[in-house]
């Protein structure tokens, strides 16, 4: 029989409907390995362990109702949520010493939408500090780590999340996206990531839209599981400066996952205009052997240029860089800050408000001439990373040398958040070592219908779920 780590988020919410398996044995199941493997893979912040085994009885008890109506999809499912986000109770760090002891007092609306859907929350998940490394080292928990070599980075900022995944900790996770956030991990991690439209999730009620690259969506091991997930956090409340369409009446993203994408017009590009970058060979093969898989389903697939040049790299920057300033932080507090975060926190202070709405505003015209090249096409491929993944300490080094290292690293991933564009990672390759190395494919605004089939219609032809790194069987 299969252990429930082997089962994904949609057979556990069948087997809890169908009374085969129990919220708690699945909730006791995700703890103990966490308890005895998690010092490996450093994929938790915060285990919930208590306030989880509430929510599984509670649970249980609902899928055991003498008349227990339509259960919600999710009834007894454990999702872990990443420390960017707050979960009343739980410790809300953001990654950051300076925060380490902050719990918080409200769910923000995504987490409130898992929770209506019966989700157990079992934890918060590792990120460094304010989401903004492409890597999961901080000052208050262990790195995350990939659970194919654990030598090497989880990637970031939802490194935890995709760890836990990757390692059998939970089937599902709640991850963040904001320059690449869930595709980098999800790469790094051998998993399915999908950053959602812009406007397809709400950051509400305390998170600011800002200009809009910022968003949560799922990283699973299957289409399918993320489509459900995406099902459940695509809300939209008062306030939000940013809507995505709805769907049409009657149907899900868990729907469109199950169906045949038909032919595809596909662009794609494998060069990306930020000076000195080397693309690895085994991402070089990994980006031909997508390109070759999807002829071979039946695409139409050609090159374009890179729809965007280095100037839009520096604009980005810049916006990165207002962003980590844009996090509170009492001046006492800012000595105790990672070098990076004081350093891009700085460049903000030196920048003058006229400098930031050019760069915001350079951004907004690279979006409308990048979109007016890719909008012909149902689907653009790219890698995801520019590289597998690298040692823990990679990007370890004076704050600016960490952070070309890491435009260097994640080339392609920061475009489709200026964008807006719905963006996933898809495990089809791995290395020579036994790495995992994404591909990237984008689709139009409001396309994730056509890319959860396409990325099935993968999915189906190079199945990875079956592939476990080493952790999984201990």
């Amino acid at each position: 029989m299969a252990e429930i780590h082997d089962l994904t988020a949609v057979q556990q919410a069948e087997a809890v409907r169908r009374r085969e398996v129990s919220p708690v044995e699945i909730t006791e199941h995700y703890l103990d390995r966490i308890a005895r493997l998690d010092h490996q893979v450093g994929a938790f912040i915060t285990v919930a362990a208590d306030t989880a085994r509430e929510q599984a009885r509670a649970a249980e008890r609902e899928a055991l109702s003498a008349t227990p109506g339509e259960p919600p999809p999710l009834l007894g499912v454990p999702v872990p949520v990443k420390d960017l986000e707050p979960v009343a109770g739980l410790r809300h760090t953001s990654g950051s010493a300076v925060h380490a002891d902050r719990v918080a007092g409200t769910d923000c609306d995504v987490v409130a939408e898992l929770r209506a859907a019966g989700a157990v929350i079992t934890g918060k998940t590792n990120t460094p500090e304010f989401g903004l490394p492409c890597h999961t080292e901080n000052d208050i928990a262990p790195p995350a780590r990939t659970p194919w070599d654990l030598t090497r980075s989880a990637g970031g900022s939802s490194g935890g999340a995709a760890a836990a995944v990757a390692a059998g900790f939970a089937p599902v996770a709640h991850a963040g996206d904001g320059g690449g956030s869930i595709r980098i991990p999800a790469s790094a991690c051998g998993l399915f990531g999908l950053k959602p439209t812009r406007g397809r999730v709400t950051s509400g009620p305390l998170k600011p839209d800002y200009i809009g690259l910022s968003t949560s969506g799922p990283i699973a091991r299957t289409v399918a599981d993320a489509a459900l997930i995406l099902d459940i956090i695509s809300v939209n409340r008062p306030g939000d400066y940013y809507t995505a369409p709805a769907l049409p009446a009657g149907e899900t993203f868990l729907g469109y996952a199950l169906r045949d994408p038909g032919r595809l017009r596909i662009a794609r590009f494998g060069t990306a205009p930020v000076p000195g970058l080397r693309i690895d060979p085994e991402v070089a093969a990994a980006h031909e052997a997508a390109t070759k898989l999807l002829i071979d389903l039946g695409h139409d697939v050609e090159d374009i240029d890179a729809p965007y040049g280095a100037d839009t790299v520096e604009d980005f920057s810049l916006v990165w860089a207002a962003m980590a300033a844009a996090n509170p932080v009492r001046p006492e507090d800012e000595h105790r800050l990672r070098p990076l975060t004081r350093w891009l926190r700085q460049r903000a202070a030196d920048s003058s408000i006229a400098a930031y709405m050019g760069a915001t505003a350079r951004l907004q015209g690279a979006m409308r001439t990048a979109l007016q090249r890719m909008l012909p096409y149902d689907a653009v491929l790219t890698p995801t990373l520019a590289l597998p993944p690298v040692p823990v300490g990679h990007f370890g080094a004076d704050p600016e040398e960490e952070f070309r290292r890491m435009t260097a690293f994640t080339p392609f991933t920061s475009l489709f958040n200026i964008t807006g564009q719905p963006s996933v990672s898809v495990p089809l390759h791995w290395s020579a070592e036994g790495l995992p190395i994404g591909a990237m494919l984008s689709g139009r605004p409001g396309g994730e219908p056509t890319l959860l089939a396409l990325s099935a219609q993968l999915e189906a032809a190079r199945p990875w779920a079956g592939r476990q790194p080493p952790i999984w069987a201990e």
